[in-house]
């Protein structure tokens, strides 16, 4: 049904509800700048106080688009719990998906970086305290495993990355790749960790004033499920935003692997076989930004995710997994990621 000439809209009506929920809170009366977004239907906001000078964030997670609050202020208390710096909750309406949180300033990871390289070593030290902090805590209860979705994930690659290139179905292909995946996955046992699953520079921030894996402002935390230690790590390092330093990331794998006391050979096997998972899903996640939610720009990261992707098929007890790879999925050159970009938004349905 369209509106009315002069009737509001549903983002009018969105965006009243929105400012009388701040009119209800201490926040009443401040200035409003929106804020970049993520790959969410989630909508930013900084709230300044003219006076004071204070800040806050006003998140918007519309409930009719999808997003839920709850299970972000549950992951925030418990990582408060732990004394890791999740955003303190200012005000809420759980019903409506309006919060106001603790403003973490603008020191993401990746612009500290990009402004001083030599701060690396400082920022990614302490993100690796944050995950060994969490590995070293109890799970948080109520979470889902992660480990039986890994599988479907990884390989929905093939539907929304490998077919829309090379114009043929791939379903035979598709599941020789998950006859071999299924058993290295299964290796990796239960999920006992705490992961936040979206562990990378760009959700992370930095805050030099506070002491040690408090130092790192913790954000999008909201999918947290319980996964595999190494997980979190290689979000980190094989990050799909930035080139992390090889010294960097072999840096964080010691400093965590000394951490835990664990084993480094079965480490590092548990590592690539989360990093091939995790990386085969962010093809399958920035094909189907473009080919249906419309977003090109998303095909412009794959062609470091698919170099992350070849590093750790080169783990030597990944080889049947590698071949399988290899032979079906197409490299991501400029013709390949032309197509992804002319089809996008053509793909309607998410089935």
């Amino acid at each position: 049904m369209t509106s009315r000439p002069g009737a509001p809209s549903a983002a009018d009506d969105r965006a009243q509800a929105l400012e009388t929920f701040v009119s209800t809170t201490d926040w009443a009366g401040t200035q409003t700048t929106a804020l970049a977004g993520d790959a969410s239907r989630r909508r930013y906001f900084r709230l300044t106080d003219p006076t004071s000078g204070r800040t806050a964030i006003l998140m918007d997670a519309p409930p009719d688009a999808g997003e839920d609050v709850r299970p972000f202020l549950k992951v925030a208390a418990y990582l408060r719990n732990l004394s890791l710096s999740a955003p303190d909750i200012y005000a809420a309406d759980e019903e409506q998906g309006f919060l106001i949180l603790e403003d973490f300033g603008n020191d993401l990871y990746d612009q500290v970086c990009a402004r001083d390289a030599s701060l690396e070593p400082a920022l990614y030290d302490a993100a690796v305290d944050v995950l060994v902090a969490l590995a070293q805590a109890p799970a948080m209860e109520g979470l889902a495993e992660y480990g039986p979705l890994m599988s479907d994930l990884a390989l929905s690659c093939y539907r929304w990355y490998a077919e829309p290139i090379l114009g043929q179905a791939m379903g035979d292909a598709c599941e020789e790749a998950r006859s071999v995946l299924n058993p290295l996955l299964s290796a990796l046992g239960p999920g006992q960790t705490t992961i936040l699953r979206d562990y990378h520079a760009q959700n992370l921030l930095w805050l030099p004033d506070r002491g040690g894996p408090a130092k790192v402002g913790l954000l999008d935390f909201q999918d947290a499920m319980l996964g595999p230690v190494a997980y979190d790590l290689i979000s980190l390092t094989t990050d799909a935003r930035r080139d992390v330093p090889e010294a960097i990331q072999s840096r964080c794998m010691d400093r965590f692997v000394a951490g835990l006391g664990l084993n480094p050979s079965d480490f590092s096997r548990d590592a690539a076989i989360c990093s091939v998972q995790r990386n085969l899903r962010i093809l399958m996640i920035f094909g189907r930004m473009s080919l249906h939610f419309g977003k090109p720009h998303y095909v412009d990261l794959i062609p470091r995710v698919w170099g992350h992707l070849q590093r750790d098929l080169d783990h030597p007890e990944l080889g049947d997994l590698a071949a399988i790879v290899r032979r079906h999925l197409p490299e991501p050159t400029q013709a390949s990621l032309n197509i992804l970009k002319a089809k996008c938004g053509t793909i309607p349905t998410l089935q």
